[in-house]
This record gives C-alpha cells, structure tokens and sequence, in this order.
C-alpha cells in the first residue's frame, strides 16, 4: 500500500444487493455502500446540500437520488447530476477482499 494509506474493510459483498446501498460507520467516517450491477462503491454518506443520509436515498441505474432534496449525485465519480447539490460528494477506492467490500483511505 502506498505511503500511508490503511485499508478499513466495511461490509461483506453480500450484505449489499444490486440496487441498493448500506450505511456504515466506522472510525469517524459515516459511509454509503453501493451495489451498482455487481460494482462496489463507497461515498461518504451524508448529502453535501443538507441532513440527508444518501444510502437511503433512491438508486436508479448509477445515479442517487438524495431523499431530502432530491439533488442527485453520480454514484460511480461523486459529480452532481441534478440540483440543488452543487458540490460533489467524496467517493473512495473499493477492493473487494474476498468477498468483503474494503476502502483505502
């Protein structure tokens, strides 16, 4: 692993169904899961326009919908898609470990 980088593993595969995503917290990071079509992404969780949670936000195709003002984000880059989000969320690389969803950060 390069420089200092540490591996945090957040869930099993299998706790994630195509279409869906998970919230987990760990350390003093609070993150969204998603399962896009077999592909493992991990976002911070929380909406940068307001208190929304986005793995509880709607999923369509690559796109989340935020379930508080359903401002929409790109699941795969973290760039807005629709407003009233402006500022993009953080996305983080996903290794998949056998079989455990894992981020270096």
């Amino acid at each position: 692993m390069a420089g200092d980088a540490k591996r945090l593993e957040l869930c099993s595969t299998a706790d994630v169904a195509p279409g869906t995503a998970l919230k987990v917290e760990i350390d003093d990071l609070a993150l969204a899961v998603f399962n896009v079509g077999g592909q493992f992404y991990v976002t911070d969780d929380a909406c940068t326009h307001g208190p929304g949670s986005l793995s509880e936000g709607y999923i369509e195709d690559d796109v989340v919908e935020c379930n508080f003002h359903n401002g929409q984000f790109n699941i795969r880059s973290g760039e807005v898609v629709a407003p009233p989000c402006m500022v993009p969320i953080k996305t983080y690389p996903v290794v998949v470990v056998d079989g455990k969803v894992t981020i270096e950060v």
